[in-house]
């Protein structure tokens, strides 16, 4: 039988520090539940927003996947190994930790904020060579399906991670339902609505919600109205 964990949006750790207003899905930082510390390999899932022409300093971070989605404006990335890139809306970027790397992390524009999700994946292996990748997304590619954003996979569609974890970005229309496959079938899946009325068996979800399900090989989702969501299949470390 499945096992399901239910995350309502206004059940979510908040932060407010003027220029930075983040959501937290698992314990962060000042927000601490003992029953929300991960969901699987699955450990963080920030929802941030960051006022015009301010950001994160340069901090570092070690054997983590660290995965930002920008919904909003552009986020300026810098880090030890050398890149300075922009990320907007419709790019994924990824960060391996590894051994280790210092990043920092500004709104590029001073009179608009920078709304991105920061998402943290415990590796499959520590101690591995820092990385960093950056993609853009065609939008048309998760109409009405599943797009590829990440997988454990140099060859495939979108970008990869260190772990056997794969990403999905999809956008539905109402009444719309497909049938989502688990790539492995010990693996568990935690879906966030952007926007939007889910359905996801029998669980009906709206924006921000979270919702995790294993010890099961597939799952119907239907839209109840036009819907976009992120689908994160990760391990179920203990």
């Amino acid at each position: 039988m499945a096992k399901t964990i239910l995350h309502k949006a206004n059940t979510r750790g908040y932060a407010d520090h003027g220029w930075l207003k983040s959501y937290h899905t698992f314990s962060f930082a000042n927000y601490f539940d003992e029953n929300r510390i991960h969901f699987g390999a699955l450990r963080v899932l920030n929802d941030d927003f960051v006022a015009g022409g301010m950001g994160f300093g340069q901090h570092p971070h070690k054997d983590m996947e660290i995965i930002s989605i920008p919904l909003e404006g552009d986020l300026e990335h810098q880090d030890s190994m050398g890149n300075k890139e922009v990320i907007k809306n419709g790019d994924v970027q990824v960060m391996s930790a590894g051994t280790g790397v210092v990043h920092s992390e500004y709104n590029k524009n001073a009179d608009i904020p920078v709304k991105f999700l920061q998402i943290w994946v415990i590796p499959k292996y520590a101690g591995v060579t820092p990385r960093y990748d950056q993609i853009t997304l065609n939008p048309e590619d998760r109409k009405n399906t599943f797009q590829q954003i990440v997988s454990p996979n140099q060859n495939d569609a979108g970008t990869w991670i260190n772990q056997d974890a794969w990403f999905h970005l999809a956008d539905f229309d109402t009444d719309l339902e497909k049938t989502y496959q688990f790539k492995q079938s010990e693996n568990g899946v935690y879906i966030f609505v952007l926007s939007g009325k889910i359905q996801v068996e029998n669980q009906v979800l709206e924006t921000r919600d979270g919702f995790g399900i294993s010890q099961i090989n597939e799952i119907k989702i239907k839209a109840l109205e036009q819907s976009s969501f992120l689908i994160m299949e990760v391990p179920m470390l203990k």
